[in-house]
């Protein structure tokens, strides 16, 4: 996760979160998905950095790209 991602039970329900922030991943993905621009997403929260930003695009990334499929019998 590097020093941009955080998870800590304590902080938003262990929910992965752009470090020193209570920003989740998962806010910024729900946000982009419904059109925002990043411009937006930085505006509406003043703590959120770019490289916050892109972090956070990192870590879903390589979240999903762990993933592994399995076929069922």
């Amino acid at each position: 996760m590097g020093d941009w991602i955080a998870v800590d039970p304590e902080v938003m329900g262990g929910k992965p979160v752009v470090a020193g922030t209570r920003i989740t991943v998962e806010e910024i993905l729900r946000r982009l998905a419904a059109g925002e621009s990043p411009e937006a997403i930085l505006e509406a929260f003043p703590r959120l950095t770019p490289e916050g930003l892109r972090a956070a695009l990192a870590y879903a990334a390589g979240v999903l790209g762990a993933e592994r499929v399995r076929r069922l019998p």
